[in-house]
């Protein structure tokens, strides 16, 4: 049986997955600033709720939880606000933009212009290797939404690629 992970413990642990959970929270919050203040606010939960980690499973998945949940909160207490003109802070935007210049980001592009909420599954099963079974557990869905939602994806990715000048 493990021993409980402490609250130093999880300081330490959350600072190898903040890019990944960066990542994460840009496909929530679609902005840098909000995902950065998602990231800011998720680890706050968890080092305040670190005594109900009891080091079972993985710590990834109880993170994006927790950032999945403020999120939601925060999301039904505010509208979202729009962004200011001539300054590129959406991620889709700055996606667009970014693939304009230069091939390699054409995979950004793509994966930003997923239809509402397929770029978190994906993400999550796709990129970061979590089962479906986590992946709903984190999103707070029925396994058939990931399923849906990953479908979705390589929907999309299938039709954004058929279109791409540059299929090899």
């Amino acid at each position: 049986m493990r021993q409980p992970v402490t609250t130093i413990d999880i300081r330490r642990d959350l600072v190898g997955l903040l890019p990944r959970l960066r990542r994460f929270a840009m496909t929530l919050a679609g902005d840098a600033a909000g995902a950065d203040e998602l990231v800011r606010a998720a680890c706050e939960r968890a080092v305040a709720k670190s005594n109900q980690w009891n080091g079972e499973g993985r710590l990834e998945s109880w993170v994006y939880t927790l950032a999945r949940q403020h999120w939601s909160d925060d999301h039904r207490r505010r509208k979202p606000h729009p962004a200011a003109k001539n300054n590129v802070t959406d991620i889709r935007d700055a996606s667009r933009d970014r693939a304009s210049l230069s091939d390699p980001d054409v995979i950004h592009r793509m994966v930003s212009e997923m239809p509402e909420g397929t770029s978190s599954a994906f993400l999550l099963v796709v990129v970061e290797g979590h089962s479906y079974q986590q992946t709903a557990d984190i999103m707070g869905v029925a396994i058939s939404s990931v399923v849906s939602q990953l479908a979705a994806a390589r929907l999309h990715l299938a039709s954004v690629a058929d279109n791409h000048p540059h299929r090899y």
